[in-house]
């Protein structure tokens, strides 16, 4: 056996110990093998070595759901890959596109067969030719199925091995401590062929916990994982996998072997001959969120979750002070991983990230400020029985209508500010599609559908789309223009490497400002961004632009020598380098 191989093979069974320590780790080992690489030829030889190869400053990503454009005539993701053509293109060059298999609440998040495609959207075909154009991601929704999927039918049926396939507690249990972002009952009862059941439910009714102390449902997972992979998916979005192992007595968070579950799938994706990367989502405060980094032997990548509330809430007291505070105290990714950076989703804007962040007192004004702009608010259950602000929902271009000075004309030069701050941070940016298209908040869809989170989640009509956005003049033209000339300009930049130095400046409290070094460190940038409404006039010690250079604003144009006095209109953002890439 080659060395490569041995070593995979004693990683592979140590994992496996980690996980079910009373089962044999070799045979369950090879049965991994087998559930990952049906064919040998998928597997490597010698791992990936781990390093900044897997992105660059060109990469961005898009947010989408197959159905946010639409006609009544064509397949959604025939819209979609027309919409990427024509206008994506060379301004990212990823598409996450959120749970496109057949669902039945949640919006797709309640998956009731992973290994299909919604009828209503397309078919794998529609996937695989995006998937040709674009690095594209999918989610592997892994705590839970919906209630009337297959799985669970078969396991209320009592047939194997569906049998043993979801997570059932007693209503006598110590479940206090469980952490949830839902209020709902945490345990269900339903019949089955072997008596009545508590099964746990994580987040709805309808989405019931699978229970992955049973090997059976990591391997059925892992099947699923290799389908998505063969049909071009090369990010693999492992959603809610903070509470995919459950343990009566304890928080059922965030758990050892949820660590070692992780830990397996970036095993295996290291030794994938395609180039598999795994982003995990966890919605959690800073510490919990970093620890998926693992020692570099979990998550490829994890969502910057307290990203969304502090840039928010800089755009909406003109303030970078809690924004700064923040950034001055995260660490650099590893070698070899990366921040996703992001300030809106289909989901509302998360609080809890900025727990410890963000005084109670400020998060009071974001949420009044909110709900003065059409925005509503999602509560979570506490241990004591009491309620917390869970996110906020609103669309993030609504969210700019007004700040806590109350509200102005200047929405959309705040907005495309709000939208500069990721394209300058270290981290790969992602944008959500109704952020790169300034869409309103959809209240008719709240009422229609009974959800706050459909306030976010609108669909475009895509003629109605197509003539707005030929309109220089709309909302919808202007933010798509700007924000598609700046992804361009930072495509070219060396020193917006994910993994390219970044010192937070100290400076005053109305501009957030970074100094970015290309890893070759032949490129410094300058990202200032104004987050108020007033005109600021930075001195010349501010930056301390050497002397004799000359440096470069790569959004205006502009030259400056140095010791320059710079300059900055309300909520304008500028890149000063001294050597401008492409």
């Amino acid at each position: 056996m080659a060395s490569g191989s041995a070593s995979f093979g004693t990683r592979l069974s140590r994992l496996l110990s980690d996980i079910y320590p009373d089962l044999d780790s070799e045979i369950l080992g090879s049965k991994v093998v087998e559930a990952f690489w049906p064919e040998e030829s998928h597997r490597r030889k010698r791992p990936r070595r781990p390093g900044n190869g897997l992105w660059s400053e060109a990469d961005a990503l898009l947010i989408t759901y197959g159905n946010s454009i639409v006609d009544g005539s064509h397949k959604p993701l025939d819209l979609l890959y027309d919409f990427l053509l024509r206008h994506m293109k060379g301004v990212v060059d990823g598409v996450h596109i959120l749970p496109f298999f057949p669902y039945t609440s949640d919006d797709g998040f309640a998956v009731t067969d992973y290994r299909k495609v919604n009828p209503e959207l397309g078919d794998w075909a529609d996937i695989r030719r995006i998937g040709a154009a674009f690095h594209l991601m999918s989610d592997m929704v892994l705590n839970h199925v919906s209630s009337q999927s297959p799985w669970f039918n078969a396991y209320r049926q009592g047939q194997a091995p569906f049998d043993a396939f979801f997570y059932e507690a007693s209503p006598e249990d110590d479940l206090s401590a469980v952490v949830r972002p839902r209020t709902t009952p945490l345990l269900q009862e339903v019949e089955t062929a072997n008596g009545v059941k508590n099964v746990w439910c994580t987040f709805s009714h309808d989405q019931v916990d699978l229970n992955f102390e049973n090997p059976e449902v990591l391997l059925e997972i892992l099947r699923i994982i290799r389908i998505h992979i063969d049909q071009g998916v090369r990010i693999i979005r492992l959603d809610a996998v903070a509470f995919i192992w459950k343990q009566v007595g304890t928080s059922s968070i965030h758990l050892p072997e949820t660590h070692a579950i992780v830990q397996l799938l970036r095993l295996l994706a290291d030794y994938a001959t395609e180039t598999v990367v795994l982003l995990t989502e966890t919605n959690v405060p800073r510490a919990e969120n970093l620890s998926y980094f693992g020692n570099r032997n979990e998550a490829h990548v994890v969502y910057n979750f307290p990203l969304p509330p502090l840039v928010l809430h800089a755009m909406l007291a003109g303030s970078a002070t809690y924004l700064r505070k923040w950034a001055r105290a995260m660490p650099p990714a590893p070698l070899g991983c990366a921040y996703l950076n992001f300030t809106a989703s289909h989901d509302g804007i998360g609080m809890r990230p900025a727990e410890g962040v963000l005084p109670q007192e400020e998060v009071d004004r974001m949420i009044e400020t909110i709900r003065d702009s059409g925005g509503l608010v999602s509560m979570r259950s506490l241990p004591d029985g009491g309620q917390a602000p869970y996110e906020v929902n609103c669309t993030l271009f609504d969210a700019m209508t007004r700040t806590f000075a109350g509200e102005d004309d200047l929405k959309v030069a705040r907005f495309i500010c709000s939208q500069t701050i990721p394209m300058s941070l270290e981290g790969i940016p992602a944008f959500y599609i109704h952020a790169m298209l300034a869409t309103p908040n959809d209240h008719e869809a709240v009422a229609r559908r009974g959800m706050n989170r459909a306030i976010n989640r609108h669909r475009w009509d895509y003629p109605e789309l197509t003539q707005r956005l030929a309109d220089p003049e709309t909302e919808q033209a202007r933010v798509l223009t700007a924000l598609s000339d700046r992804l361009r300009i930072r495509a070219q930049q060396p020193a917006f490497h994910p993994n390219a130095t970044q010192f937070t400046l100290q400076l005053e409290d109305r501009v957030y400002a970074l100094w970015r070094q290309s890893l070759d460190r032949a490129q410094s940038i300058f990202a200032l961004h104004n987050v108020s409404a007033d005109d600021v006039i930075l001195p010349p010690s501010a930056l301390n632009l050497i002397e004799g250079e000359e440096w470069y604003d790569l959004l205006t144009g502009e030259v400056f020598e140095g010791e320059a006095t710079i300059s900055l209109t309300p909520y304008q953002c500028r890149w000063i380098t001294n050597r401008p890439g492409g």
